[in-house]
């Protein structure tokens, strides 16, 4: 399919703030969950899955808007979406967050392996989501220690 650059870029942009979203949906998902246990179990939350997702989050945004400056397109606002009722109980919001957390990073693997961030976007885009991604794999691979950690 044949795009433009400025099609392309802001399809990149589309994308990238995709996976942004579903980092939102996690963190706030751990955040309610995090009121739930108690103070031990929620400091481990917070430690191995929230602070590394929410540091992928704050280094998706700024991928996001600082490609957008570069292209000359508009960034846009992130809005943390509504926290889910507490009666969902705190496993499954950790487990739906972690399944959020996937979502994101699949979404910027498919995105890596197409050719659009070569196409139109810089090194700096494609350096940023390396490192969002990396910021991403200790949530995953940590969430099954933790949920068994947080309910044995």
């Amino acid at each position: 399919m044949a795009y433009t650059t400025a099609e392309g870029q802001q399809q990149l942009l589309d994308t990238i703030a995709e996976a942004i979203d579903a980092l939102g949906e996690a963190l706030t998902r751990f955040g309610v969950a995090y009121e739930e246990l108690d103070e031990s179990r929620g400091d481990e939350l917070e430690a191995r899955l929230f602070r590394p997702t929410q540091a992928a989050y704050g280094r998706a945004r700024r991928v996001h808007s600082d490609f957008a400056e570069r292209s000359g397109l508009p960034s846009r606002t992130f809005a943390q979406p509504a926290a889910p009722a507490a009666w969902h109980g705190a496993r499954n919001l950790v487990e739906d967050a972690v399944g959020a957390i996937e979502d994101a990073d699949d979404i910027l693997s498919e995105l890596q392996d197409s050719l659009l961030p070569v196409e139109v976007g810089d090194t700096e885009l494609r350096a940023g989501m390396s490192a969002v991604r990396e910021l991403l794999g200790p949530p995953q691979h940590d969430a099954d220690a933790v949920l068994r950690l947080l309910w044995r």
